[in-house]
């Protein structure tokens, strides 16, 4: 085997880009350093704050923020992450790494994402972008579908009683007596049925631009949460279009008064009731209705099989909501991504 030449790593990085890397256009398209100011503002540690100002400098709170997407977009753990970056000469490039750099290691990457997850800055993050796709010509237009998805998180072997007393707002008292079982506990999900199966976890409540198809409004919650109570949450006052596409489960007397007040137009799914079956106008109505309330699951389906977002590994109720809203952000990077593409095609 013949030594490594001086301009062999630039050569296969040309071939890396040769094939077309996603995260050379993603890079390109997306201003990293608008997310600085936010993040410092709740990850730097203040001067009069240091206990010492001895040791190493740092890793820049951007470059770790660009490796939470890289998990996000290809659903890596800490650890997975932590040796793509080592490994992966597409994933060096993407943040800036020479291969004589250090590399932030699997808990440097959890501490940075803990201080997010406590500040609750990911709604933030993610309207910052938002505004980015609206500066680039992407608005809100079209009309705007809803919807809701069950991702799941690790099922919990709780008796009946335990399960009791944390809906009530309690922790089991056996649990306080093991800080360690207590910790691995997730007192914040729920268990929902759909389609005759039972799911433990959270939902991810999205609202998107028919134009586009790029998440506007975002919100979780536990999978026991019915997705009608999370409209007004996803509901984007900006868009353009005053068309409202839903499935059957946001039908109802208030919601269809509430988008009339609003001045928006129901496209929202005919249901039937016990002993009364849709119409043939309805069925063909809600036939309609499906071909344009299809493009939200088109979103769910790409997060789901393309970014592994079926279920989140993470413990309580504002990791689940980081998880989830990194997710939603990913998807529209990628989706920017696209529409660039087809814009220059």
């Amino acid at each position: 085997m013949s030594q490594p030449g001086f301009f062999d790593v630039d050569r296969r990085i040309a071939a890396i880009s040769a094939k077309g890397d996603p995260l050379e256009t993603i890079e390109a398209a997306v201003p990293w350093e608008a997310f600085r100011a936010p993040i410092e503002a709740v990850t730097l540690t203040r001067p009069e704050d240091r206990k010492s100002n001895a040791g190493r400098p740092g890793y820049d709170r951007v470059l770790k923020f660009k490796m939470l997407v890289l998990a996000s977009l290809y659903n890596l753990s800490d650890e997975s992450l932590e040796f793509q970056v080592r490994d992966r000469l597409s994933f060096m490039r993407f943040l800036g790494l020479e291969l004589h750099d250090p590399v932030p290691d699997a808990t440097t990457i959890w501490l940075f994402r803990e201080e997010l997850v406590k500040a609750g800055k990911i709604g933030d993050l993610f309207d910052l972008f938002r505004q980015h796709l609206e500066a680039r010509g992407y608005i809100a237009r079209g009309g705007q579908i809803v919807d809701a998805s069950i991702v799941e998180a690790p099922k919990q072997r709780n008796t009946r009683q335990e399960n009791d007393e944390i809906k009530a707002g309690k922790t089991p008292k056996d649990w306080d007596r093991k800080p360690a079982k207590n910790r691995q506990k997730d007192k914040d999900a729920r268990w929902a049925k759909k389609h005759g199966r039972s799911y433990f976890g959270y939902k991810n409540h999205v609202g998107i631009d028919k134009a586009h198809k790029i998440i506007r409004k975002w919100d979780v919650s536990d999978a026991a949460v019915h997705d009608s109570q999370k409209l007004d949450a996803v509901l984007d006052r900006a868009n353009t279009g005053r068309t409202v596409w839903a499935d059957s489960a946001y039908r109802s007397g208030d919601i269809e008064e509430k988008l009339a007040t609003l001045g928006l137009m129901s496209r929202v799914h005919h249901k039937g009731v016990r002993g009364r079956r849709l119409g043939a106008r309805q069925r063909q109505a809600n036939k309609a209705r499906s071909q344009v309330r299809a493009r939200v699951e088109h979103v769910f389906g790409h997060q789901a099989s393309s970014m592994g977002a079926r279920i989140v590994r993470t413990i309580g109720a504002a990791r689940a909501r980081f998880k989830i809203g990194m997710t939603n952000l990913g998807y529209n990077i990628r989706r920017l991504v696209t529409l660039e593409r087809l814009a220059a095609a």
